[in-house]
């Protein structure tokens, strides 16, 4: 898979699991991250607060969810990667046979990547993070939040959003990368090109 479309892939991913990551944004921002100061330990929410939090947010499910779509949702890319892996056969063709043994490859190993990081393994690590920087206060009003009717309903909607919203991402990450691309390759060019000017005696 290419690199542009990696990046669009993990971008959808960040943004579906996390469902209110429109009022994080500055948190993402490295420069500001590192002012943040840490919750006092006395006010740091407990693991049960989080995990009923993580709950009522079906958090787990949602990243679930997401990780069985995802190679249906980047097929057309799994199969343009297999025509480009085909052209480099000998002879820059493949058989029938052969296309689809290699999509069934790039198929199986993206599957796997996508087990390499748990939900369970996720949800811990972002637990821990968690804890430095919401109160149990914060945890508390989040929990009233998802429980009540809105809540419900945002989280009722977020996969609709989100299968309207992934094509869209990776769409203009592709375009985008590739203008980026192209300008890059020309400043490449630059660097090595040779030079008319005569060599120093």
């Amino acid at each position: 898979m290419k690199k542009a479309n990696c990046i669009a892939v993990v971008i959808g991913m960040g943004l579906a699991l996390t469902p209110w990551a429109g009022a994080q944004t500055a948190a993402t921002q490295p420069a500001e991250a590192a002012t943040v100061a840490t919750i006092p330990v006395d006010q740091q929410p407990t693991k049960e607060q989080l995990a009923k939090l993580f709950e009522v947010m079906r958090l787990k499910a949602q990243m679930q969810t997401m990780m069985k779509a995802l190679p249906s949702m980047i097929q057309g890319q799994i199969q343009a990667q297999a025509k480009e892996m085909a052209a480099k056969l000998p002879g820059g063709t493949a058989t029938d046979e052969q296309r689809t043994a290699i999509e069934k490859v790039l198929s199986k190993y993206m599957e796997k990547a996508f087990s390499i990081y748990t939900a369970d393994e996720m949800i811990d690590d972002m637990g821990a993070i968690y804890q430095r920087h919401l109160s149990r206060a914060d945890i508390d009003a989040f929990i009233a939040f998802y429980e009540s009717p809105a809540g419900q309903h945002l989280l009722d909607m977020n996969p609709v959003i989100m299968r309207e919203y992934m094509p869209v991402v990776m769409k203009r990450t592709q375009e985008r990368s590739k203008a980026l691309t192209d300008e890059l390759a020309k400043e490449m060019e630059a660097i090595v090109k040779p030079t008319d000017k005569p060599a120093a005696k």
